[in-house]
């Protein structure tokens, strides 16, 4: 699904401190008596919070009008006063016209919650349509924030919600946030026993919430309303749930990989509470690919603004957040910016159509572009300001020392197998390794091999060797100032030196470095940025690895089909396929698993354990194991 550019919201402040107001709605941000008391009367009152939380693992609040975030600010404020509050709150917020950060600060200049709001201007992201993941408190409270139209995100979320908070501005004045595509929707989002709140009570509202499955009441209303709306969860038919392979009862996981892709999964499930076990056949992490002295990661820009360009955007949002935290606690790296050369001018008015904003991606000039790259560049180029470089090695080292996680290295797992706990790994020697709920495959071509003997269809992937060269503590120190790509790419090192690369050669599996190759690297350095590197051959180091990568150049995320369907399953959309209970992959991140192992961890994460996925279905679709089986089945159909 394409999104449409986002319009951020025109917001006009009252001089004598009233309550904001939208002129494009013609309506007040929130009434007189004060955004707080209505969040708390209206939405955490009508959905009977905080006590409906207490004692819960996790508890899901679904918004359908971010605004300027009172709301969020208020339920924040709940939980953190509730000595019984939820191990974990997840907020998921919908907002067509997201306030730009300038604007959400003075909104909040005299907060009540003055610690909370600077803490929401701080992590406030580029506004860019699709899913952003916002964490506080140490992870345990999550601000799922969906900027773009509630009728085009709300059917692509995957949830359970707990508590509806109906807001937006009057039915009559935004009658597309009332319409009853988006209130049918929230049926699908509901988990048992949801409830929701509105201070609305146009007769049309609740006729939809009862077509959707909410018994409906009124009760007294604050601040000059009579009656606020609310509802419970009771459809007359319980909806027919999408296939999951969700084990929302599992305490514990395994991971097979310590790379990028495995640290990343293991990383986001314990975060989700889960003890986990990750499997390394080598002595060490990060031994293979993984362990190259430094990586890139940045966003994509396409004119069509696909599943491609979304998803990449998507993960370099998330792997920016990942890494700026990781950077903080002592990870080597940068993130102050990233040029990728671009063919050809105008890409102003590419971005200007595409709605993208410039502390996303901005176009430059050549000339702007070499003075930020410090060199001469060939041609203009794209600045991510969110994009930059991290050590890929001691990244999956940093997340892996997490506590809840347990590496054990110099195991080969040879076999996997369904048991009695859900799955068991085998070594070579069928000595079991370890047996869990949940199983996740993070490690490469290997996978496949695994997967095997149980009836999984082999991908269409293939394995591309590529060497990178690099010299540090170069004299002088280089002059290149930010990371450039394009074809190759270059990164300064903190010492002064630089890495470059990478060569690409199909189906060869030799380990060894290769002379041709360093001088291949620096022909491309040359034409990246016109430097040179080292005249003496003997200063040249290198690494060699192998990227994996699937036929379509996507990777390969999420739950496992059944290896045999079932007569009549429907096979030509992804999520209809039922799933093996507990089993998962992530694989083939080709050249971007910096980009998008954060990201696509998370999903993995959010699909075992029954926690809101992180992605837009159509994207998880897009990344599905189970792809080419739609494929195949779709090339079956009889033309129409």
């Amino acid at each position: 699904m394409k999104s449409l550019p986002l319009e951020p919201a025109q917001i006009e402040f009252s001089a004598d401190g009233g309550p904001p107001r939208a002129p494009r709605y013609g309506d007040l941000y929130h009434p007189q008596i004060g955004a707080l008391a209505q969040a708390r009367h209206v939405f955490l009152g009508g959905n009977g919070l905080p006590a409906r939380w207490g004692g819960r693992t996790r508890f899901v609040v679904l918004e359908t009008g971010f605004g300027l975030g009172n709301n969020f600010l208020a339920t924040w404020d709940a939980w953190r006063r509730d000595p019984a509050r939820c191990e974990r709150l997840i907020y998921v917020s919908i907002e067509r016209h997201p306030p730009y950060r300038v604007d959400l600060a003075r909104a909040h200049v005299a907060s009540d919650l003055p610690d909370l709001a600077a803490q929401l201007v701080a992590a406030w992201p580029p506004l860019v349509a699709g899913l952003q993941t916002l964490e506080f408190e140490g992870g345990a409270l999550q601000l799922l924030l969906g900027l773009g139209d509630a009728s085009e995100l709300l059917p692509g979320l995957r949830l359970a919600g707990d508590a509806f908070y109906l807001d937006g501005f009057a039915p009559a004045r935004n009658p597309q946030m009332w319409q009853p595509r988006v209130l049918k929707a929230l049926g699908r989002c509901a988990a048992a026993g949801a409830t929701a709140a509105t201070w609305s009570v146009a007769r049309e509202l609740r006729e939809g919430l009862q077509t959707a499955g909410f018994a409906v009441d009124l009760a007294p209303g604050i601040g000059g309303k009579r009656e606020i709306t609310r509802g419970r969860f009771a459809p007359r038919y319980a909806p027919r749930p999408l296939p999951t392979a969700a084990v929302p009862e599992a305490r514990s996981a395994l991971v097979v990989g310590a790379g990028l892709a495995g640290a990343a999964v293991a990383l986001a499930l314990a975060r989700q509470g889960l003890a986990v076990t990750v499997f390394e056949r080598r002595a060490m992490a990060a031994a293979e690919t993984s362990g190259n002295p430094a990586g890139i990661f940045h966003g994509s820009v396409h004119a069509d603004d696909g599943p491609y360009a979304r998803l990449f955007r998507a993960g370099a949002l998330a792997a920016q957040r990942e890494f700026l935290q990781a950077l903080r606690e002592g990870v080597p790296g940068r993130i102050d910016g990233l040029l990728r050369l671009a063919e050809g001018e105008g890409g102003g008015e590419l971005l200007q159509r595409l709605g993208l904003p410039a502390d996303y991606v901005a176009a430059l000039d050549r000339a702007t572009a070499s003075a930020r790259a410090g060199v001469a560049l060939p041609q203009s180029a794209w600045l991510y300001g969110g994009g930059g470089w991290i050590s890929p090695a001691d990244w999956v080292r940093h997340a892996l020392a997490r506590p809840g996680i347990r590496l054990v290295t110099d195991v080969d797992v040879a076999g996997l197998e369904r048991c009695e706990d859900g799955w068991c790994l085998r070594g070579g020697d069928g000595a079991a390794q370890g047996t869990a709920p949940i199983a996740v495959l993070a490690n490469a071509a290997s996978a496949s091999a695994l997967l095997a003997p149980l009836g999984h269809a082999a991908w269409p992937l293939g394995l591309t060797r590529g060497q990178v060269s690099f010299w540090p503590k170069a004299s002088p120190a280089t002059r290149l100032a930010l990371p450039v790509a394009g074809d190759g790419y270059a990164i300064p090192l903190p010492d002064g030196g630089l890495l470059c690369g990478a060569t690409r050669q199909a189906d060869d599996v030799d380990p060894g470095l290769r002379e041709d190759d360093h001088r291949d690297n620096l022909r491309r350095l040359q034409s990246l940025t016109g430097l040179s590197g080292p005249a003496e051959a003997e200063l040249w180091q290198g690494r060699v690895g192998w990227r994996l990568a699937s036929e379509d150049r996507l990777p390969i995320a999420g739950a496992l089909p059944l290896p045999a369907l079932p007569p009549g399953t429907r096979q030509d959309q992804a999520r209809l396929l039922p799933r093996e209970r507990g089993l998962f992959v992530l694989t083939a991140l080709g050249a971007r698993g910096l980009t998008l192992a954060p990201l696509l961890g998370r999903l993995i994460a959010a699909q075992a354990t029954g926690a809101p996925w992180p992605l837009e279905q159509d994207l998880a679709d897009a990344v599905d194991p189970a792809r080419w089986i739609v494929r195949a089945a779709r090339a079956a159909q009889p033309a129409a």
